[in-house]
């Protein structure tokens, strides 16, 4: 979410260049060490050359630490809240192309708004190309399926790439 925050209205290029300098910046992108950021925090953060010094994106990446771990608190785990915008299934989508690849769906607008309301920040309807509704497109023009954006994904929440809580979940999210 931090390196998807930090990409708003500007090219995905610097943004991955970086992504070190966020890792180190953010601590790792440890949740409570964040959630605990204060304003001087992220005063120093901002005059760290390894990141894209915006104060709105510093602070969102403060505050989604601070509603990630109240997601966790009350859905059991981050994955669990994201997995249960598709019913805890990957949604398979036939497109002709990778151009016909939708910018939002209804899904991802759905998935935003609720971020929104959970106190989320920069969390606009493109976060499924890279994160929680998992889109995946099955493209005649490709060799197997595409994740859109695949590039970047559970690395986006945590700094790792195999964050078991972004599983699938493999019981009903929704008991």
């Amino acid at each position: 979410m931090t390196l998807g925050g930090a990409q708003a209205g500007l090219s995905w290029r610097p943004v991955l260049h970086g992504r070190e300098g966020y890792r180190r910046v953010f601590e790792g992108f440890d949740l409570e060490g964040l959630a605990s950021w204060t304003d001087e925090d992220q005063a120093t953060a901002l005059l760290d050359e390894g990141i894209i010094c915006n104060r709105a994106k510093v602070a969102s990446t403060v505050g989604n630490a601070q509603a990630t771990l109240a997601a966790i608190e009350e859905h059991g785990s981050l994955g669990a809240y994201l997995w249960s915008f598709v019913g805890g299934e990957t949604q398979v989508n036939a497109v002709g192309s990778m151009g016909e690849i939708p910018a939002e769906t209804d899904g991802s607008k759905a998935m935003s708004k609720a971020l929104k309301q959970a106190e989320f920040r920069f969390v606009g309807p493109l976060l499924r190309v890279h994160a929680g509704d998992r889109n995946c497109y099955d493209c005649p023009d490709q060799d197997s399926y595409t994740h859109a954006g695949g590039h970047i994904h559970a690395d986006s929440f945590s700094g790792t790439h195999a964050r078991s809580d972004l599983a699938r979940p493999t019981v009903d999210p929704d008991p």
